[in-house]
Formats: C-alpha cells, sequence, structure tokens
C-alpha cells in the first residue's frame, strides 16, 4: 500500500518525459514561433521551392546539352553524310519529350509525385536499350555511342534527383510548417494571457497621499 505514492511519481514522471513537445511549447518564444510560421507561408506564396526550381533547372540543362551535342555532331557529320545524324535526331527529340512532361508536371502543375519522372526515364531507358540492339552504334563514330550514354545518365540523374532531394526536401519543409502552426496553436492555448503587439497595459493611477490616509 506504501508504494503507490512511488508508483504515481513514476507514472507522472514517464508521462512528462513521453510528451517533450508539450513542456516545449511553454518554452516557446512567441515572436519566433510566429516569424518562423511567416517564413513557411512566404515560401507557400512563392509558389515554388528552391530546390524544386533547382531540379527544373537541370531539366532545361538537358535539353540545351543534348541540342548542343546534336549540333555538333550535325556539323561534323555534314561534311560526309547528313543521314547518319537521323538516328540521333530521336534522342534530340527524347530529351525534348522528357523537358515538355516534367516542366508542365513538376513546375506548372507542381506535382508531387514521382509517376512523371518515372514514365519519361522509363520511356528513355527503353528507347535507347532497342537503339544499342538494333542500330550500329560503333560505325557512327563517337557521337553514335556518347549521345545515347549521355542521355541515359541525364534520365537517370533527374529521377534520383527528384525522388531523393525534392520530394523529401519539400516533404520535410511542409512538416515542419504544420508542427510550427500546431505549436502556435498549443501557446495560445496554453497562453491566453500573452499579449500581442500594440496591447499594453496601464495600471489606474492611484491617489496621491492615499497611503497616507490611514
Amino acid at each position: 500500500m506504501n508504494r503507490v505514492p512511488g508508483d504515481a511519481e513514476n507514472a507522472h514522471s514517464s508521462s512528462v518525459e513521453s510528451c517533450p513537445s508539450l513542456r516545449d511549447v511553454h518554452s516557446i518564444n512567441p515572436a519566433q514561433l510566429m516569424a518562423r510560421i511567416e517564413s513557411y507561408e512566404g515560401r507557400e506564396k512563392k509558389g515554388i521551392s528552391d530546390v524544386r526550381r533547382t531540379f527544373c533547372l537541370f531539366v532545361t540543362f538537358d535539353l540545351l546539352f543534348i541540342t548542343l551535342l546534336w549540333i555538333i555532331e550535325l556539323n561534323v557529320r555534314m561534311v560526309n553524310k547528313l543521314l547518319f545524324s537521323i538516328p540521333n535526331y530521336m534522342l534530340f527529340l527524347l530529351a525534348v519529350f522528357r523537358f515538355k512532361v516534367l516542366i508542365l508536371a513538376y513546375a506548372m502543375c507542381r506535382l508531387r509525385h514521382w509517376w512523371a519522372i518515372a514514365f519519361t526515364t522509363a520511356v528513355t531507358s527503353a528507347f535507347l536499350l532497342a537503339k544499342v540492339i538494333i542500330s550500329q552504334l560503333f560505325s557512327q563514330g563517337a557521337f553514335g555511342y556518347v549521345l545515347p550514354i549521355i542521355s541515359f545518365i541525364l534520365a537517370w540523374i533527374e529521377t534520383w534527383f527528384l525522388d531523393f532531394k525534392v520530394l523529401p526536401q519539400e516533404a520535410e519543409e511542409e512538416n515542419r510548417f504544420l508542427i510550427a502552426q500546431d505549436a502556435s496553436e498549443r501557446a495560445a492555448l496554453l497562453h491566453p494571457g500573452v499579449l500581442s503587439d500594440g496591447q499594453f497595459y496601464s495600471p489606474p493611477e492611484s491617489v496621491a497621499g492615499s497611503d497616507f490616509l490611514y
């Protein structure tokens, strides 16, 4: 019977330790909390995150780089035969296809799923695999196999960057915003008397000499 208070103390201490977030709310500075929430809201108003913008720039680089290599190959083969550059023209169209789908999905529609990048990467990989099996790449010179390899590498770098950088970082920022918003609501409930900016309390003036009446 004498062990009940001790058990109650242990249960109370374990419950307090299991809820560190509630203890943290007491120590939250309301000004810092509101500044953090406003920074998250500013990112939402900006429309597109920095990491997603970096991904879109890399997709644009993919298109421009493949276009540049194809134009160089076109100029090199212009001396001998223009027809040899027609198969690699499909690689240029493939880069245009990736650019249009990914920019539409992740820049304009702001998609938060990997299905679009999975689709473009699968189409690119299948086309390049068929090209390697069917066509005679080594008979077309260095550009015959350099362009497919570079196109394959760029497509998979885009997939890795979106799946391991863009989507997890945006999800983490969204979770931080929700946690900060929830903490602000809890702080408002736990500290209802906290004065906001612009609110002041001035005590009533005492009557002069009132301390000496008695």
